[in-house]
């Protein structure tokens, strides 16, 4: 499959799935959010749960892969480059994910496993090649930059919609879009960095605009979705920015090679799979 059947250009409608997409980051990922909900255009308000829940179900997937272009950016406006490939096995709360840092030299073969988990925080991983050492993330040391981005390792795992409580803010718009702006809180079995964050989810796609993440009444991350695409029949936030509200810098992941329900095998999200050398 060409890169073009892959990634086409969003169209106005969209149409009912059945069960089988996901969405980045997780984060990003992606995602995360999941960055990528969908639903029928002008779908009503409901309660927030619910969108939330429609909005999962309607993204869910078997696998996903993507190459990643990362540019940080820091307060004086300097940019470094990274890339790294991203494969995920599952979805949500049940899935696995390898991050794999394949330029420049000197990051190349870093690797993060996370394993995630639907009534807790994730398991995660990462080896280093240069000192021949995998290490299991501790959960205080979620909260911190991995390996010079702006996202922390909280911000790689995936979120079930169960992990959290939600309540509606109201309307906003993000851009020219007009969005339901949803505040979203971990449960007591949720450990995280974050005391709540908002996000904002577009009312014609229910793609996620905006998820903006607190510290008590500070906000300290912010996560941009744009320019949308729908590949396979799934709307995909290829562009996703993460500022650091309190550094002042910010990172920008710009997706490409992206497939969604690919076959892959548990034998690839192992300690011994990240491991492996990139060529």
């Amino acid at each position: 499959m060409n890169d073009t059947a892959r990634m086409r250009p969003a169209r106005t409608g969209t149409r009912r799935r059945r069960k089988g997409a996901c969405a980045v980051l997780g984060m990003l990922v992606v995602s995360s959010w999941g960055g990528l909900f969908q639903a029928r255009p002008g779908a009503q308000a409901r309660d927030p749960r619910q969108i939330v829940e429609e909005a999962q179900k309607r993204t869910d997937a078997a696998s996903q892969r993507y190459e990643g272009l990362l540019q940080v950016f820091d307060a004086r406006g300097r940019i470094a480059d990274k890339r790294w490939t991203f494969e995920r096995l599952g979805s949500y709360g049940r899935s696995k994910a390898v991050l794999r840092f394949t330029s420049p030299a000197e990051v190349k073969g870093v690797a993060l496993l996370i394993v995630n988990h639907p009534d807790r925080a994730s398991d995660q991983w990462m080896w280093t090649p240069a000192v021949e050492r995998d290490r299991r993330i501790a959960l205080q040391d979620r909260s911190t930059r991995f390996f010079g981005t702006d996202f922390s390792f909280e911000d790689l795992e995936a979120r079930d919609v169960g992990q959290y409580d939600y309540r509606m803010l109201g309307d906003d718009e993000v851009g020219a879009a007009a969005c339901w702006k949803i505040e979203s809180t971990p449960r007591e079995s949720k450990s995280s960095q974050y005391t709540r964050s908002i996000v904002w989810i577009r009312k014609d796609t229910y793609a996620v605009a905006r998820v903006e993440s607190y510290v008590g009444g500070e906000a300290v991350r912010r996560l941009d979705y744009s320019d949308f695409v729908q590949a396979q029949g799934i709307w995909t936030a290829r562009r996703l920015e993460m500022a650091d509200l309190r550094r002042g810098s910010r990172t920008r992941l710009t997706l490409d090679q992206l497939e969604y329900n690919a076959p892959m095998s548990d034998d690839a999200f192992t300690l011994q799979a990240i491991r492996r050398p990139v060529r």
